[in-house]
């Protein structure tokens, strides 16, 4: 089954270049004069090499700019890691491999996909948090980072809560989840999701993904997801040009979740 591809990446707009660049400079613009915002990647579903994860690796490499990567643990093996390692060795500082879940399988019936969700008992939820930990940090060593991002970009309060228990730095997903996530555990929220979008037609949903850039970015702080299996031509044509008029301005910051602990 091909991946989903939404409508915006079937057909650009004719200016790319220019709105990209308008998009951000009216974002930069909605700053205050003594403040910088701050913008941070999240990169999902990593765990198998390919084609498409080189191909974001490398503009990410090549433009400098920081990248989080959500490690399904399950997907992981020693020799995949090696192909990653050997992507990412001349940069890297600048990633930070982080958990996504055990296996990315959906457990509910009747309800919104989680792995980690009420359908499930709190012992097997807990079971599986340190298998996958366990084998990411048996694999990666210390480039293994304590922050969680569920599937789905969901999962219930008990998970929240034994990731605090089991000393998890950070949970990341979608900003305005639900339940919040307790004291002492952040939650390193995605503001714009660039390859899941739903839009009816290009053109609109073209506006809606320029409008809400510069709302979020202007708010001072904005995570942007990627999904790598989601990407075509001209989904990497937008993503090269993006981050190239990033990195012109000053007043923006380019972190990753470790960045983020200390801001």
């Amino acid at each position: 089954m091909k991946p989903f591809i939404s409508s915006i990446w079937l057909q650009p707009p004719p200016d790319l270049g220019a709105r990209i660049e308008t998009c951000v400079r009216h974002a930069v613009a909605g700053f205050k004069n003594s403040e910088a915002g701050l913008i941070y990647f999240r990169a999902d579903d990593v765990g198998v090499p390919g084609r498409q994860f080189s191909r974001l690796m490398e503009l990410f490499s090549n433009y400098r700019v920081p990248l989080s990567l959500a490690v399904v643990p399950a997907w992981l093996t020693q020799r995949r890691w090696e192909t990653f390692r050997s992507k990412a060795l001349r940069s890297s500082p600048q990633w930070c491999w982080h958990q996504h879940g055990w296996r990315h399988v959906n457990h509910e019936t009747g309800a919104r996909k989680q792995e980690f969700g009420s359908g499930r008992q709190s012992s097997a939820i807990k079971s599986d948090l340190l298998k996958g930990r366990q084998r990411l940090e048996n694999i990666l060593g210390n480039r293994f980072y304590p922050v969680f991002t569920p599937p789905w970009n969901r999962c219930n309060s008990s998970t929240l809560e034994l990731l605090k228990q089991c000393g998890y730095l950070a949970v990341s997903r979608d900003c305005g989840a639900s339940p919040c996530s307790p004291a002492a555990l952040p939650d390193y929220c995605m503001h714009i999701d660039l390859h899941t979008r739903k839009a009816p037609e290009a053109a609109s949903g073209w506006d809606r993904l320029f409008r809400a850039l510069i709302e979020d970015i202007s708010a001072g702080r904005c995570g942007i997801m990627l999904h790598h299996q989601k990407m075509n031509a001209l989904a990497f044509d937008f993503l090269e040009i993006f981050l190239k008029t990033l990195k012109k301005y000053k007043k923006i910051q380019l972190v990753n979740f470790k960045d983020l602990i200390y801001v």
